[in-house]
């Protein structure tokens, strides 16, 4: 990680600050090339020199990106957002309006390195007052051993009354590494779903719980990891065995490309799907309500908010924590607060 942000901290600028004086130079070029083909003033140098502000305006721009990344470094990656998410249903069980849904996601626990930050979030969500908490995956980068250091901390969540659930992410099967042999790796993975339970949530493994409310229902659909470009463990059939299609269900899923390819036309009618996994690639713009861009949107369709087709929804999680490139830019770590709301109302 830090071997990235060096990177990016170097090659960024100095990809702005070459973009400003290539463009310059075709100028150069071409002005050069018409005065030559002219016959005027061929005793004068081809190319006229570079203008000083053409310059400064490259540094200044060079200086936006490095002052970002920098930023993302040291404040960006632990400026936690809580965002409140309103959807709407016209077949929500009634006892279910106003149903509150804490959602956090890819914690990529062997990223962290302040204390205080991680539990200043987690006293975060616990001023939410949620009905339910739920966590759709990628508690380590790799390692068991990487969310050891946490385990308290992440104890600290405090269990609604409806309780706290989670599912499996890509990260939590250690396929990234190479493993002296098949059994270290099944260990590895054993001992990461046991963490799940040491943080006192529930997992969720290709199966369904039923939420029941006041005489009234609702199922909360478990899958393993499913994606496009990653493993594909999830079975969904599996984990909707016995529910109907008019069933209300909510789906945690934690690749939204599972929601993208296979949920939305499901017969099973999943009514809301919950991922993450994208982190908005950690880096883009984003002003709430107006305008997001980030590299994600090129290779997910749905890669951060509220997504809608026919009446089933996804919400996709920017991620609790981060990984690979350690801080964000303009795409912040998010706690998701979801209220369930009885009605009609578009995205």
């Amino acid at each position: 990680m830090l071997v990235l942000a060096a990177a990016l901290l170097v090659y960024i600028p100095k990809m702005v600050l070459s973009i400003v004086m290539i463009a310059e130079d075709f100028f150069r070029v071409g002005k050069g090339s018409v005065t030559y083909l002219a016959k005027k003033n061929r005793d004068q140098p081809f190319m006229a020199s570079r203008r000083k502000f053409v310059s400064q305006m490259g540094l200044s721009l060079a200086a936006i990106p490095f002052i970002s990344v920098l930023y993302g470094i040291f404040e960006g990656k632990y400026n936690f957002k809580v965002i409140k998410q309103p959807i709407y249903f016209p077949d929500l069980p009634e006892e279910f309006d106003g149903f509150k849904i804490t959602q956090i996601s890819d914690i990529h626990s062997g990223s962290f390195d302040n204390p205080d930050k991680i539990n200043y979030a987690i006293d975060l969500i616990n001023e939410q007052n949620s009905d339910m908490i739920l966590f759709t995956g990628d508690i380590v980068n790799t390692h068991a051993k990487e969310m050891l250091p946490w385990i308290e901390t992440f104890n600290r969540i405090k269990k609604p009354k409806f309780g706290k659930y989670s599912v499996l992410g890509n990260h939590d099967y250690g396929e990234y590494v190479s493993w002296p042999t098949p059994e270290a790796k099944e260990a590895n993975f054993q001992a990461i779903k046991n963490l799940y339970g040491q943080i006192d949530f529930e997992l969720l493994l290709n199966e369904h719980r039923v939420i029941e409310k006041e005489g009234q229902k609702i199922a909360l659909v478990g899958v393993e990891n499913w994606g496009h470009n990653f493993k594909r463990a999830g079975d969904i059939n599996k984990a909707s065995n016995g529910l109907s299609n008019t069933d209300f269900k909510i789906l945690m899923s934690h690749d939204p490309s599972h929601w993208d390819y296979e949920v939305q036309h499901h017969e099973k009618n999943f009514h809301l799907t919950l991922s993450g996994h994208t982190h908005g690639m950690q880096f883009g713009i984003e002003i709430p309500g107006y305008f997001k861009w980030s590299l994600a949107q090129y290779v997910y369709k749905q890669w951060a908010g509220l997504y809608e087709n026919k009446g089933r929804y996804v919400y996709v999680n920017r991620g609790f924590g981060f990984h690979a490139y350690s801080g964000r830019v303009g795409i912040m770590p998010e706690i998701t607060v979801i209220e369930l709301k009885k009605g009609n109302k578009l995205v």
